[in-house]
């Protein structure tokens, strides 16, 4: 099973100080199903990239813990750089990979935005394809004047008013988050210290000055070396090959010429092979005849522990992924199996009285399975934000009961998580039903695997809504998801019975 993947760029204000970059790297990798691909620190910039990949809810919180601590660590009010900035976090891209579309992003981008806003008091700027306002698309338009100008406009000038967080800079600046698609940061280095010819350069390829299209450049002195240093948001449309021949022939113009260039961060393989295709003129090549591709396409090279990433961690000695993940994993499987079933009877005349009705079905078991698999990376985070509360210090009474506060608010959440996973799998029951009484008959043990994997997520969920309340007391919120918790039991086991006797009547088949 293939899960939702999506990358993450986030680049910070430091590059000199490898202590602090350190500390906002354990920060990320504090989150399970969390990996961090890449890291790259430029001291003449003060500027880290690291590019980040998982499950989205997941990376979302990696990112969002990452923000808190480079706020805590680093003063915008001292940093000086070769790089435009705004804030210590100063611009969070996310980047759909797998599973996931660019409005699953912008979505991401809201939420983490809304969440630094409210629980960071960073003012947050949306922008690219999550530009709530046309002006704010462009990254260096919500860019311009930097920090220094940012500070002295924000709280006057509502053109400067953040989409979330207070009208107000503290040391940590402002935090610019949004969804784009893959970029590719690359960098070209002169073999010349005049840094006024790299930037007229950078004109010239830059598309705002009538240059290439999809490029964004700048001039810039890194390690005593002028560079021009670029974006390029659509390598399809402009190759990397073009960027690096067009920078090369001005380079001449000026009586210099390229010294070599790098990547920041990570490019896709796709840019890379058009490059040595455009070099070697290969006009009849194709994809195929890349021997790793036709590798992976013979199943020769795959591995099947890797397939299952999910399972792999359920198996290992790692405390999350636990039961509450295997919970939603389960539901979501349920779901899966559901939409099958819908799907198998859309188009068959013999169903053509609820094809419509199939349709609608499939739809809502499909929103459902995205919702459950992004269930499986939350329950993981709610377990790890009560072991993070268990580890707060309690050297003396306020320091204890400081901890004994975030431990009943870090449990009770991690009650309240598998029990949203609990009402889903239920909400995945009641389509099961409808697909078990209406779809196609020929799938009818589809349908009856389906709402047996949902009642046994529920069954699970319930049982680690239970561990956690008996943690618990004093706390007026455990008797409510008591209560509810018993009525979704309740309310699975008569579905059970239900779909039990439409499969009976419709088969003429006897279940357990």
């Amino acid at each position: 099973m293939a899960y939702p993947l999506v990358e993450c760029i986030p680049n910070y204000s430091e590059g000199r100080r490898p202590e602090v970059v350190e500390q906002i790297k354990i920060a990320i990798t504090s989150v399970s199903g969390v990996e961090l691909l890449d890291q790259h620190s430029d001291p003449d910039h003060n500027r880290t990239v690291l590019t980040i990949l998982g499950a989205p809810q997941a990376v979302k919180e990696a990112v969002f813990r990452s923000i808190r601590k480079a706020a805590e660590l680093i003063d915008m009010d001292q940093q000086q750089g070769e790089h435009p900035r705004l804030g210590a976090t100063d611009v969070v891209p996310f980047v759909p990979i797998r599973d996931m579309n660019m409005a699953d992003c912008i979505a991401l981008a809201q939420e983490l935005g809304k969440k630094v806003g409210e629980e960071l008091a960073i003012p947050v700027y949306l922008y690219e394809a999550a530009a709530a306002r046309s002006e704010r698309v462009n990254l260096e338009d919500v860019r311009r004047g930097q920090y220094e100008l940012l500070k002295e406009e924000i709280e006057s000038n509502p053109a400067r008013q953040p989409d979330f967080g207070p009208a107000k800079l503290s040391k940590a600046g402002a935090t610019i988050i949004g969804a784009r698609e893959p970029l590719i940061a690359y960098n070209i280095y002169l073999n010349s210290e005049d840094v006024s010819i790299a930037k007229k350069i950078a004109k010239t390829v830059r598309f705002s000055s009538g240059g290439l299209r999809y490029v964004k450049a700048m001039g810039v002195l890194v390690e005593g070396r002028a560079q021009v240093s670029m974006n390029l948001t659509n390598f399809r449309k402009t190759p990397i090959a073009l960027v690096f021949e067009t920078v090369q022939r001005e380079a001449q113009r000026y009586g210099t010429g390229i010294h070599h260039s790098e990547l920041v961060g990570l490019i896709p393989q796709e840019a890379l092979v058009d490059a040595a295709v455009w070099y070697t003129q290969m006009d009849q090549f194709e994809p195929d005849q890349i021997l790793e591709n036709r590798l992976q396409g013979s199943g020769e090279a795959k591995q099947p522990a890797s397939q299952f990433p999910f399972l792999d961690g359920l198996a290992s000695a790692a405390p999350t992924p636990g039961g509450g993940s295997a919970a939603a994993f389960t539901a979501a499987e349920a779901a899966a199996l559901t939409a099958m079933v819908a799907r198998l009877t859309i188009g068959k005349k013999k169903y053509a009285e609820v094809e419509a009705h199939m349709q609608q079905l499939a739809e809502q078991a499909d929103q459902l399975r995205a919702r459950l698999t992004a269930a499986i990376a939350e329950d993981s985070l709610a377990f790890e934000a009560v072991m993070q509360a268990y580890r707060m210090p309690k050297v003396d009474d306020a320091q204890a009961r400081q901890r004994e506060s975030a431990i009943h608010a870090a449990t009770l959440e991690a009650a309240r998580v598998p029990l949203k996973t609990a009402e889903m799998a239920l909400d995945v029951m009641r389509l099961t039903e409808q697909a078990a009484a209406q779809g196609n008959n020929n799938a009818i043990t589809d349908a009856w695997s389906a709402a047996v994997l949902s009642h046994a997520a529920i069954s699970c969920a319930g049982a680690n809504v239970r561990i956690n309340l008996s943690a618990l007391s004093g706390i007026k919120e455990v008797e409510g998801i008591q209560t509810d918790l018993v009525k979704i039991e309740r309310n699975a086991a008569q579905l059970l019975a239900d779909i039990r006797v439409n499969i009976k009547n419709r088969a003429g088949i006897e279940l357990l």
